[in-house]
């Protein structure tokens, strides 16, 4: 399964961020918590270089909480500042706006021994599709300021929204990079929606997803499936999945376009339970393969 998406709006996003990256104090980086390394834009990292950042785990109640600890601790270091968030409680809302505050701290002293004083920090947004940044901006913001939806691609182009703190905030549309040279990254954005499902073979990718728990984690398809995965190939536990919950047509025969549907959407919702897919250590090990070839 080969996934190459690259449309002519990521292109555009990209030349966005690279004509505004001037104007901003801070870059606020929104990745999935589920998928930090497979959500974390090797683009962004090559165009903000040392700029100071905020680094969000973003959907942190849908992802492990052992393995977000891990993660906070590993991508923190003197320009960056890392925060667990659940955007759809706001829990996250008040760390935001103390970490932004906290990574511009050394320039507000030096404006301050200037006669400036109360000059408002400015910052980008950015991340990959679907990762829940409108999301986190209408909970910082207080209100309704951009358009939020289950799928990638709803915000389209740059604006200014003025935030509570005195932060002024420029929300740039999700990009992704021009091709997935690792195609386990690739999958794992098209697990949790980052990748239009229209452009995906559904039912494959949802076979490469169960292939993936029964790897990582096969307790979650006994637990959430009632199937006993021991000895059995991933095609018989799909359909093992789909008689349990009567994805079936006539004959007994297995409709896969449903049953793949149900258990991308489950993961999606978070009712297969908290759920991390990439580790730490996974980098170490991606690292030394690249390394070998």
């Amino acid at each position: 399964m080969n996934i190459n998406w690259f449309p002519g709006h990521m292109k555009k996003t990209r030349d966005l961020l690279k004509q505004n990256l001037s104007l901003v104090d801070v870059v606020i980086e929104i990745l999935d918590a589920r998928i930090p390394m497979s959500s974390k834009n090797p683009e962004i990292d090559k165009l903000l270089k040392d700029k100071k950042r905020l680094v969000i785990l973003n959907k942190s109640d849908l992802s492990d909480d052992r393995s977000n600890q891990k993660w906070m601790s590993y991508l923190k270091n003197n320009n960056t500042q890392v925060i667990l968030n659940n955007a759809l409680t706001k829990s996250g809302v008040n760390a935001i706006l103390k970490n932004c505050d906290k990574l511009m701290e050394e320039k507000r002293k030096r404006l301050e021994l200037k006669g400036i004083k109360n000059k408002a920090i400015k910052a980008m947004i950015v991340g990959v599709p679907n990762v829940g940044k409108s999301t986190v901006i209408n909970s910082i913001a207080g209100k309704k300021s951009t358009k939020t939806g289950n799928r990638p691609g709803v915000t389209k182009g740059k604006q200014w929204i003025r935030l509570k703190g005195n932060i002024e905030l420029l929300d740039t549309p999700g990009i992704l990079w021009p091709k997935f040279e690792n195609q386990e990254v690739a999958l794992n954005l098209a697990f949790t929606g980052a990748i239009k499902d229209e452009i995906m073979d559904i039912e494959t990718l949802a076979y490469k997803f169960i292939e993936v728990l029964i790897a990582k984690c096969p307790f979650t398809i006994e637990n959430r499936y009632e199937v006993n995965i021991d000895g059995k190939t991933t095609i018989q536990v799909m359909d093992e999945i789909a008689i349990k919950r009567g994805c079936v047509i006539r004959k007994g025969e297995i409709d896969y376009t449903r049953v793949s549907n149900l258990i991308l959407d489950e993961f999606r919702k978070g009712k297969l339970g908290r759920l991390t897919l990439e580790e730490p250590e996974d980098i170490e090990k991606l690292m030394q393969n690249d390394s070998n070839k």
